[in-house]
């Protein structure tokens, strides 16, 4: 029954990333199920794993749902830190490089791509060893593991924008500091689920991803992602194509709500609503 659960949420995580992926991407780069399918695979292998690790009662509404927070942001590390320092491909076709890039200039040079993925790699390791021996050895207000704990997905994604956008399109103060602030936005509301920090910090980054994924992609759906910025749109008629696969992201967004609805309204325990 858990490998089930775990293996359905995965599917909605991975079809939800896929969808705003595939939305933004292909007028630019065109359409492939291949392709489509990608993100809700490795989001179905990683909700497996994950489930096996943790252990999480996803019969329970308020596990379930920092569980699919866990996995989408799990999901997408995975895949950002595959295009960053592992892919190799033709950049001519980004404004925005999307290998490892210095200034926006990609370092083609595989060594160094190699050993700043296992830096990164490294450091992401750390944070999560460093948030794991707090939990056991500090004790820190609540509102402080929330904003501090909770939010620091966010001060990474902000860091890691600003690395690789801001040397290209300027630097925008609002932009630096929204992953933070929605972050710990996020980690308020799932304080009541859960009481792990590294759970906590893992879930809000992943439903800070998907909220704002949502509201570039969707609210703005004729302004091109910077990494597109003056290209080419050989595949225009996927303005119109790319529409059909809407419903299905709905769908996942209904259930993330009302998984949220139903785990306050049902048994839960946390940080908060002890």
């Amino acid at each position: 029954m858990g490998t089930a659960l775990a293996l359905s949420i995965g599917l909605l995580a991975g079809a939800h990333t896929s969808t705003w992926g595939m939305f933004k991407d292909a007028p630019h780069e065109g359409f492939t199920y291949g392709k489509y399918v990608r993100s809700i695979l490795l989001a179905a292998v990683v909700a497996i794993i994950t489930h096996r690790v943790t252990n999480l009662d996803l019969t329970n509404w308020s596990h379930a749902v920092v569980f699919f927070g866990m996995v989408y942001v799990i999901e997408r590390a995975i895949t950002e830190f595959w295009k960053t320092f592992l892919r190799v491909e033709d950049q001519s076709k980004y404004f925005i490089p999307m290998q490892f890039h210095v200034k926006g200039a990609v370092v083609h040079d595989r060594k160094v791509q190699l050993l700043a993925g296992a830096g990164w790699l490294a450091a992401v390791l750390l944070i999560v060893y460093g948030i794991t021996w707090a939990q056991r050895n500090v004790s820190l207000p609540t509102w402080l593991v929330i904003v501090a704990i909770g939010g620091i997905g966010g001060w990474i994604s902000a860091f890691g924008g600003a690395w690789k956008d801001a040397p290209l399109e300027g630097f925008e103060t609002f932009k630096f500091f929204r992953s933070p602030g929605i972050a710990a936005f996020f980690a308020l509301l799932l304080a009541c689920f859960t009481e792990n920090w590294l759970y906590l910090a893992l879930a809000a980054e992943g439903y800070t991803v998907a909220s704002i994924e949502t509201y570039k992609t969707f609210f703005h759906p004729n302004k091109p992602r910077g990494k597109w910025a003056g290209k080419p749109m050989p595949y225009e008629d996927m303005l119109k194509r790319r529409w059909k696969f809407v419903p299905i992201y709905v769908l996942v967004w209904v259930f993330i709500i009302a998984g949220f609805v139903l785990g306050y309204t049902g048994p839960h325990s946390g940080l908060l609503c002890r």
